[in-house]
């Protein structure tokens, strides 16, 4: 089959992605960022989820319900990391004396309020993680829908904390063609939605990302590639090292983003990979842990 003339005049096509959304860059070009302490900004995410006993939306989220209704077994152990491990995450990051960004869907802020009080109280950030883990969002959903749906989870996550979000965090880091001016819309500084970064960056409409890894995440290691809590510790300190290593070499910042899910990490026996590796990062010269929020603040006020 012979192609057209025309199939290499994509009038698009340019150096990076074939879309204005971003000015594409490489990272090494950049002007370098400096944090206000040490090289490498390592920032704790925590997913606050829930599960709907039903799943729904246009597409099933990760973690959500396996077996034939009703699934008590996965509903219950979703359930256990609102009730019992976030609780050791809590604990974990005071006694270590660093903030955190907790993605909380608005059904959480509702159905737990002691939960975003404790997380209020401890100086962490919340960040808006749609209204419940059916809060899903693609290209089918339609624009009208999508608006409604972000909006609905800014309204009742405001109301149930009295604080309006900065950050955005979609189910499964999933948006549409619509999502970035709809969040931009809505008054939100940044997302972390788009993974093809070690940096904020800004996109053309003004709102910034947040890089929030997938890769880094306990969910990845250890739900899904079945790897112990140690080696995920472990690898942890080998991507900071890098890093460090990198951010030294290049005189420009670096950023580490670490995402936990507390009914992974939060059990007992893992949740001492933690706490040690909490403690070991305060200790390091070169570590500068904070929230996604004022990782944002310290990059803007540098471009």
């Amino acid at each position: 089959m012979t192609l057209p003339d025309t199939y290499t005049a994509y009038p698009n096509r340019r150096e990076g992605y074939d879309h204005d959304l971003y000015d594409w860059s490489n990272m090494h070009e950049r002007k370098p960022v400096h944090w206000p302490a040490g090289r490498v900004a390592v920032w704790f995410c925590v997913s606050l989820e829930w599960f709907p006993i039903q799943p729904g939306g246009p597409f099933t989220a990760p973690g959500h319900m396996v077996t034939p209704y009703p699934d008590y077994r996965h509903y219950t152990a979703r359930d256990y990391g609102n009730r019992v491990g976030v609780w050791r995450f809590l604990e974990a990051f005071e006694k270590a004396q660093v903030k955190a960004s907790f993605a909380t869907n608005a059904a959480v802020a509702e159905r737990y309020p002691a939960l975003t009080q404790a997380i209020q109280a401890g100086g962490h950030e919340i960040i808006a993680h749609s209204t419940d883990m059916n809060g899903t969002i693609d290209a089918s959903l339609g624009k009208e829908a999508e608006s409604a749906l972000i909006a609905d989870a800014m309204t009742r996550i405001e109301t149930a904390t009295g604080t309006r979000p900065t950050g955005w965090l979609s189910i499964a880091r999933q948006q549409s063609f619509d999502t970035l001016d709809i969040l931009k819309d809505q008054g939100l500084t940044y997302c972390c939605d788009w993974v093809n970064d070690e940096l904020p960056y800004r996109f053309t409409n003004g709102l910034i990302d947040l890089p929030l890894n997938h890769e880094l995440s306990d969910r990845q290691i250890i739900a899904v590639q079945q790897q112990s809590a140690d080696s995920w510790a472990q690898g942890m300190r080998d991507a900071f090292d890098w890093l460090s290593k990198e951010a030294a070499d290049t005189g420009a910042g670096r950023m580490l983003p670490i995402h936990l899910t507390p009914y992974i990490m939060g059990l007992p026996y893992r949740i001492d990979a933690l706490e040690t590796l909490i403690a070991d990062f305060v200790q390091r010269e070169a570590a500068w842990i904070a929230p996604g929020c004022d990782i944002v603040s310290a990059w803007q006020s540098q471009q």
